[in-house]
């Protein structure tokens, strides 16, 4: 009996052991199946993106190529706009450039890219093609070498995708190596002449280790924030593409803070390639590469030619600091503020720095991711300077979270406006800051009157401040040469033991006033004090008297800040015959 019931719950075990068994089995097919599902959505969804995308820059560069077309026809129209065509043209071929990329892209993704090679001198179509880039190494400063051995040498390459492989990795050298970095194209014959071997050299801080194996990934961001750059992560996953679309091989290699080399090798010889992708009705052009790489061709015109311009102009206007590393945006801020203000400009927070120290500035405005010292830190430099706290910072980026512009406020700015911004928001914002100077001019000039009206009244033995010490030696020193015509900012600045930069800023900070304005402010005050009191006194022994070559110009002056001309004021003041 116990026998029989041991034998039915063994076997009551095993129909569980099945069931349970069946049941994992479905689950596990029920998994699999889901996952295989929602792979397979997944490929579908990006492949209908990718058809998305490459209709929509299909669709782009149609529209781009109207408005180069009418950039050109306003060009002969009215060619006094040059440097604004330019800069028009600069960033319309390099979204085409950026355009082309993606569709490239998605052409490799779809296995839709073909080659076409033609015959023709490689070494001098790549030298060429270098020397296209030249200008973006003098602009950001690095030293470029291009060396090709031997010189010339007859082969079959598709121009189009070379031109592209050798712009990526050049551009991607520069952009990571610093000012005063050297970079190198050297190319050679591999031992049966049969292959060519590419190499970019440079000297910059190196990739780490653990990033190079993701270093051809699509999308992958690399270190641009760290380099304060901009990247989209598809060049170099491009460059992949087309080096294995010509059935070639590229390698990385890296040393931190010493630099990186990357090594392409492509066949070119005829029997390298399937005879549907042989052009034997056309030569390699070695004008191509002219036409191809345009994006640096553009002459960039010297942005800092206030030198001898903008100290000499009127002294009332405000001075802007643009600190900006995109050279287009930099030249087009500064086309459109030059306008109403003076405008210094700076590539990096270490330039801006320069200037503030040496010029006059009222006013900065910065973007934030920049090479060598950035927004945030220019920022923090300038409020953590005494001389120049006082100085309004606004801040561009295009970093739209909301932790962004709360470390942005943190470190003193005074504004935050995100990327793409409209100039017009722009000038609101310095106008208001600029309307917030003058509101502080105005507080002075009033405070002054009711100083002087209250003065001994008013004595008591309170310490003075050291802002109050700074504007009373600031006084004396105008009233002890208040007949001086010629005692200017300079002169100003050496009596009281300051640079007149520093001399500017301070006084813009307490009293909303530039130097000259101060200094016209205590003449013309003191120009009232003597016709009130000598209302017979001729203007003009008045104005030379207040330090006045011109006794009209001197008369203008008293009007705007009296709103009477002297001669009428001191009549006014003169007893009249019965």
């Amino acid at each position: 009996m116990y026998f029989c019931g041991g034998i039915n719950l063994a076997f009551m075990t095993s129909e569980t052991l099945l069931f349970i068994i069946g049941i994992t089995i479905l689950i596990v097919v029920f998994i699999l199946g889901r996952q295989l599902y929602v792979r397979s959505m997944r490929v579908r969804q990006r492949l209908q993106m990718g058809q998305i995308f490459t209709n929509i820059t299909h669709e782009l560069l149609t529209p781009l190529t109207v408005i180069s077309a009418s950039v050109d026809q306003l060009r002969e129209k009215e060619p006094s706009h040059n440097d604004e065509y330019d800069m028009m043209q600069l960033n319309i071929q390099r979204m085409v450039r950026l355009l082309q990329q993606i569709l490239e892209t998605s052409k490799s993704q779809a296995g839709e890219l073909k080659l076409l090679v033609a015959q023709g001198d490689v070494m001098k179509y790549i030298h060429e093609t270098a020397r296209c880039l030249e200008p973006l190494m003098v602009k950001n400063g690095l030293a470029f070498t291009i060396e090709c051995h031997p010189e010339s040498m007859m082969g079959w390459i598709d121009t189009d995708k070379l031109d592209k492989i050798i712009y990526n990795l050049l551009s991607n050298a520069a952009k990571y190596t610093d000012s005063g970095g050297k970079v190198k194209l050297s190319v050679n014959m591999s031992r049966n002449f049969d292959n060519i071997i590419i190499k970019v050299a440079d000297t910059g801080s190196g990739i780490p280790k653990e990033r190079l194996r993701n270093l051809f990934q699509r999308f992958y961001d690399g270190d641009y924030r760290q380099h304060q750059t901009i990247g989209h992560g598809l060049g170099l996953a491009l460059t992949r593409d087309l080096v294995y679309l010509h059935h070639g091989d590229i390698k990385c290699e890296s040393e931190i803070d010493v630099g990186t080399t990357f090594t392409v090798s492509i066949p070119i010889s005829k029997d390298a390639f399937k005879p549907g992708q042989i052009d034997e009705n056309h030569n390699i052009d070695l004008n191509i590469p002219q036409m191809a790489i345009t994006d640096f061709k553009t002459i960039v015109p010297s942005l800092n030619d206030y030198e001898e311009t903008d100290d000499t102009a009127d002294e009332d206007t405000y001075h802007i600091l643009i600190v900006e590393d995109n050279m287009e945006l930099l030249m087009l801020m500064r086309q459109i503020l030059k306008q109403y203000y003076h405008v210094y400009t700076a590539r990096n927070g270490k330039e801006a720095l320069d200037i503030i120290r040496h010029r006059p500035v009222d006013l900065i405005v910065s973007d934030v991711m920049m090479p060598e010292m950035d927004g945030l830190e220019l920022t923090r430099a300038v409020k953590a300077d005494a001389n120049y706290r006082h100085l309004p910072v606004i801040l561009l980026t295009a970093n739209t979270q909301e932790e962004d512009e709360e470390e942005a406020l943190k470190t003193g700015a005074d504004e935050y406006l995100t990327k793409p911004f409209r100039m017009g928001d722009l000038r609101i914002r310095i106008d208001n800051i600029i309307e917030n100077r003058k509101r502080i001019q105005q507080d002075y000039i009033q405070k002054e009157q009711t100083e002087e009206q209250t003065e001994q009244a008013e004595q008591t033995e309170k310490e003075p401040t050291a802002d109050e010490l700074f504007l009373r030696r600031a006084k004396e020193c105008v009233y002890e040469h208040i007949s001086d015509a010629d005692y200017d900012r300079d002169a100003f600045a050496a009596d009281m033991g300051a640079s007149t930069s520093t001399l500017y800023n301070k006084l813009r900070s307490l009293t909303g006033m530039n130097v000259s304005t101060f200094i016209r402010d205590i003449r013309m005050k003191e120009a009232y004090r003597l016709a009130k009191a000598n209302p017979d006194m001729r203007v003009s022994d008045l104005a030379y008297h207040v330090g006045f070559h011109d006794p009209k110009y001197f008369s203008s002056c008293f009007k705007k800040y009296y709103d009477v001309l002297p001669k009428e004021f001191m009549e006014s003041l003169q007893p009249k015959n019965s």
